[in-house]
């Protein structure tokens, strides 16, 4: 098999992580496979900025000073303007003499919010410090359905342990029940393509040096060292 010319020559398959468009068959019939571009949209910023605001305001008791938001939140002063003006228009929030207090609708989505960070934090504390588990719970928070949530819910009560992924089966689905990385930049990437706590998995093929996956409906190219690090539930 061939891999990518865009992979730089120190790189293999073994250290990177690979979308599934991103594996084709070249003109001679091998695979070859292009790296994802790891970026993340403006709009999805937007998206994760606003569900923020709408968290730390529901872990305040509903109000907060402008100035406090702007230094909690960690991107640039006009993101968190452009998020604040998005949530006034869909009435989520108000906005008084640089007081920002959530409105009715507001309390209730945040309300969710803040359920769905302590479900979430509360699950990784099992297995790591609290700085870590608030960490990724910030990353894989913004990604998750509650249908995800509902299984995550599902597998804290379970006694038995995940295995590596890389151990299960040949076309056998598993559900995904820790992703162990302390690389928050992949372990990011990963949870923007799909491959999250609770999310159904199931191995399709192996190729040279990893296998591929298939997760919410897409194929996923895995170095085997990465796979490792996802355990499942078969």
């Amino acid at each position: 098999m061939v891999y990518d010319t865009n992979v730089p020559a120190k790189r293999t398959i073994s250290s990177l992580l690979f979308c599934t468009s991103c594996l084709h068959k070249g003109e001679k019939g091998e695979y070859r496979v292009r790296e994802r571009a790891n970026m993340t949209k403006e709009s999805d910023v937007l998206k994760i900025v606003k569900e923020n605001i709408l968290r730390i305001l529901g872990e305040r008791k509903g109000e907060l000073s402008l100035q406090s938001i702007k230094a909690e939140v960690k991107v640039s002063p006009s993101f968190v303007s452009k998020a604040i003006k998005a949530l006034e228009e869909k009435n989520l929030i108000q906005v008084v003499e640089k007081i920002v207090k959530l409105t009715k609708n507001g309390q209730n989505e945040a309300k969710d919010i803040v359920k769905k960070h302590l479900l979430l934090e509360n699950y990784f504390k099992k297995t790591r410090n609290e700085r870590e588990a608030h960490k990724i719970t910030d990353i894989l928070e913004h990604y998750v359905s509650m249908e995800v949530i509902d299984n995550i819910k599902k597998i804290s009560t379970f006694k038995k342990e995940g295995i590596p992924l890389t151990k299960l089966k040949l076309n056998k689905k598993g559900i995904i029940t820790d992703i162990i990385f302390s690389d928050y930049g992949l372990f990011e990437r990963m949870i923007s393509m799909g491959i999250f706590l609770g999310e159904k998995i199931r191995v399709m093929y192996e190729i040279s040096d990893g296998i591929v996956v298939n997760v919410g409906g897409k194929k996923i190219a895995l170095g085997k060292d990465i796979a490792k690090e996802i355990e499942v539930l078969g």
